[in-house]
């Protein structure tokens, strides 16, 4: 089943379009907190993303850029301010289509199937896994906090990746010893502390305090 997130702040719209996104099978989920779309977004793991452009606190070019930081999801806008400027400029944000309101809900509907054919046809879907506002994305190793990315070596990345997956869940060191053996290199458990203290430092460096904690004589966890 797609999955649909919905950043509109009239709930009569969003309800609407929930309601008949779900006659189409697809599961739609509307923001809650406007201040942070991205948490949400990252929990929801969205197909496809509808976007207005007047929203609380940010606006919708802030959110499409900062879903372009770090996934390639399909992004279509909403909205009334439908004049070319506006259009030109959510297309250089990174929209891939723009729908003006009023709109008829069957033309929404097809556009929205158009771009899921499209899209997952001929690729697959980004996964992006969220804690405290980081984001780390799986397709291409990135990790953006606050704007910045993070840069992670390839044993960095396997740490982050096998802690954020088992989230809330003590990860033992072997398993983490097992994840860093894909590397080719002899990895010993001196190995594993170095590499984490050094990751940790980077975390700390910007601004992530205490991402990851140490459960002795067990592992660490991400909670």
């Amino acid at each position: 089943m797609y999955r649909i997130f919905i950043v509109e702040d009239d709930k009569g719209i969003s309800d609407a379009i929930i309601k008949e996104t779900e006659l189409w099978d697809i599961q739609c989920r509307a923001a809650g907190n406007f201040r942070d779309i991205m948490s949400e977004f990252a929990d929801f793991d969205p197909h496809l993303v509808l976007l207005d452009i007047s929203l609380p606190f940010y606006n919708g070019y802030h959110w499409c850029q900062e879903i372009r930081r770090v996934s390639k999801v399909p992004v279509i806008f909403i909205s009334s301010a439908s004049d070319n400027l506006n259009i030109v400029m959510a297309m250089n944000m990174g929209a891939d289509d723009f729908i003006s309101k009023p709109f008829d809900m069957s033309v929404l509907i097809a556009k929205i199937q158009a771009m899921l054919r499209r899209t997952y046809d001929f690729g697959s879907k980004v996964s992006v896994l969220e804690h405290k506002g980081a984001l780390l994305n799986t397709a291409d190793g990135s990790f953006v906090y606050k704007d910045e990315q993070i840069s992670l070596t390839k044993n960095e990345y396997r740490i982050l990746l096998t802690l954020m997956v088992s989230k809330g869940k003590v990860v033992s060191r072997e398993k983490l010893m097992e994840a860093l053996w894909k590397t080719d290199e002899f990895v010993d458990e001196n190995t594993l502390t170095v590499n984490v203290n050094r990751l940790r430092k980077k975390l700390q460096n910007a601004g992530l305090e205490d991402f990851i904690d140490t459960k002795h004589g067990v592992g660490y966890i991400i909670e």
